[in-house]
This record gives C-alpha cells, sequence and structure tokens, in this order.
C-alpha cells in the first residue's frame, strides 16, 4: 500500500504519542518497522518535505538508442517514403552499416505518425509447392495477366519467375496469350539465363490452353525443359508468380496509359525496382537478385557483424556514460 505524505505524517504522529510502545504500535497499525523508522529518518532530517515520495527515476537500458540514432532514423524515413518499417530497418543496416531491428524502426516511425495502413491488400496464398526449390534456376514459374491500355484495349503481360530468388528473369507484353508467345518468352529467358543444356530448368505453369498446346511440349522438349503443370482449381501451386503480379498490378494500375510503349516503360521501371531494391520478407529481407546471384550468404553473414558490433558499441556507450 502506497501512503501519501499527510498519512505519513499521521503514521509518526500516532507512534510518537502512543503509550504502548513504538514496536507493538507498529504491529497493531500494520506497517514495518522497517519503514517506519525510514520515513522517520527523512523526517528528522528533513521535515515534512522529506515525506514527499521519490520521483521515479526513469531507467536506462544499455541497449537503448541514442536519441541521434532515433532522429537518423525519421531522416532516412522522409527520404525514403516508399519503404516500408521492414524494409527500412534491412535498408539501414546493408548500406549505413549500424544494426536497428524492425519493430524499433516501426516503434520510432509510429511515434512520429509516419507509418501509414497500406492502400490495398496483397493477396496471401495459403499453400506452397510440395517441392521446395534448393537453389537458382531450379524451377521457373510462367504465367499471364492481363493489363488495360487506354483505347487499345487488353494486353497480356507474360511473366517467368524463378522459383528459388523470385528473381524476374524475362517479361514481355504482348497482344495475344497464345503458344507462340510462351515459346517466345521462354526462349529470351534461356538465353538471358545462359544455361548450358545439360542444366535447363523445369517450367511450371497453369492449364491454360496455351500450355497445353502440343507444338510448345515439342519445343520444351527440344530445348531441354521439363515442363510441369499445377494442378486444376489449385491456384496456390503458382503462388509465387500469382502474388508477385497481384503486388505489381496494385502499383501499376494506379495510372492509366495511353499506348503500349507507355506501359512496357513502367513495367520495366518496376520489375527494375523489384529484383535490384526491393526487400523481400521471404526471402529473409533480401533483395531478388542478391538471391539470384549467389550473395545471400555474404550479406547475412555482414549483417550478423553489423550487429554485432553495434550491440558493442551501444553497450561501451552505455557503460561509459554510466561510470
Amino acid at each position: 500500500m502506497r501512503y501519501s505524505q499527510s498519512e505519513k505524517m499521521e503514521l509518526i504522529r500516532i507512534v510518537e504519542q502512543s503509550e504502548i510502545g513504538v514496536v507493538r504500535t507498529l504491529r497493531e497499525l500494520g506497517l514495518p518497522c522497517s519503514t517506519f523508522y525510514n520515513w522517520y529518518a527523512r523526517y528528522k532530517e528533513h521535515g515534512y518535505d522529506g515525506l514527499a515520495a521519490k520521483p521515479k527515476q526513469q531507467r536506462r537500458f544499455w541497449n537503448q538508442l541514442p536519441p541521434w540514432e532515433r532522429q537518423r532514423v525519421v531522416e532516412f524515413a522522409l527520404e525514403k517514403p516508399e519503404l516500408s518499417p521492414r524494409e527500412l530497418a534491412h535498408h539501414i543496416t546493408d548500406n549505413q552499416r549500424w544494426f536497428i531491428s524492425e519493430s524499433t524502426v516501426y516503434r520510432i516511425l509510429k511515434s512520429h505518425g509516419l507509418v501509414t495502413s497500406p492502400a490495398f491488400v496483397l493477396m496471401a496464398a495459403s499453400d506452397s509447392f510440395r517441392d521446395k526449390t534448393s537453389h537458382v534456376h531450379q524451377i521457373w514459374q510462367t504465367d499471364f495477366t492481363y493489363l488495360k491500355v487506354v483505347y487499345w484495349g487488353q494486353y497480356f503481360l507474360s511473366t517467368i519467375l524463378d522459383d528459388y530468388s523470385r528473381y524476374i528473369i524475362h517479361w514481355e507484353l504482348c497482344s495475344s496469350m497464345k503458344r507462340e508467345d510462351v515459346e517466345r518468352s521462354v526462349e529470351a529467358a534461356l538465353i538471358k539465363a545462359g544455361l548450358p543444356e545439360n542444366q535447363r530448368p523445369r517450367l511450371l505453369s497453369d492449364n491454360g490452353p496455351c500450355y497445353k498446346a502440343t507444338e510448345l511440349k515439342a519445343y520444351l522438349q527440344a530445348r531441354g525443359v521439363k515442363h510441369i503443370k499445377g494442378k486444376p482449381y489449385h491456384p496456390q501451386t503458382q503462388g509465387k508468380i500469382e502474388r508477385y503480379h497481384r503486388s505489381m498490378k496494385n502499383v501499376i494500375k494506379l495510372d492509366h496509359y495511353y499506348s503500349p510503349n507507355e506501359l512496357r516503360s513502367r513495367i520495366s521501371q518496376w520489375v527494375e525496382w523489384y529484383n535490384n531494391h526491393r526487400y523481400h520478407e521471404a526471402l529473409g529481407n533480401l533483395k531478388p537478385v542478391d538471391v539470384y546471384t549467389g550473395r545471400d550468404e555474404q550479406i547475412i553473414l555482414q549483417r550478423q557483424k553489423t550487429k554485432a558490433k553495434t550491440i558493442r558499441m551501444r553497450r561501451q556507450s552505455y557503460l561509459k556514460e554510466l561510470y
């Protein structure tokens, strides 16, 4: 139980005027002797003011961010408003060489009113493909999606995505969605990847008419590419490329396009950002290009070193101020 300043004074008066002794009086009052003598010592030294409650000292933890680091987080957030708190935390770790957690960035930005709700909801795939990939160019996922060009009608975007790294190997905007468009996309992807004939990937697609064509089967066999199709009525099998197309369209469709070339230019900008600048949560907050080019282990090791160095510096700074 906490006593106010006036209550402490009243209890001291009761004990002073009691005729049954201090210890017995305190026992009757239910007040510990040590507590009373502590009050009484402060009262004898400072008078009534000595009975006032002591202000709580705010405890500082050794790993607490100093004010200048908190300010830098806000400055980086204002410089790169397109980054989420999660992406900003890893951007700072990778480029500024000092570690800060995702939750800390979120709390700092939230306190400054810099965290907003997303303007759209991304598709969530509940299941995953049963044969998980273990390296780049093991499986490529491919699919079509459509986009509208004002006065021109629908155009179809063909995309080939590396299953392991989520890297977009090739894309092209087509006026149709035919077997020839699939072959052209696969041929361009094989040229870009530069894979030898004995290291060709498997190609995963849905069961659309263009993917079931006999001519496409013959073409893929001639190129050494094994074609596998997802289970009908089970789109989660192609969940990675479905999610990519949904994320891409959430941004691309914010504008209107009045020519196919204008749309191609915008898609090109998006793919360049997605491949080379976007921190992908499913990749351990690495960029697709980092995993695709095999730099992922090196970056993770550097992050661990940066984290250890930052923690060591914060501890030393805390001890220096403490002593």
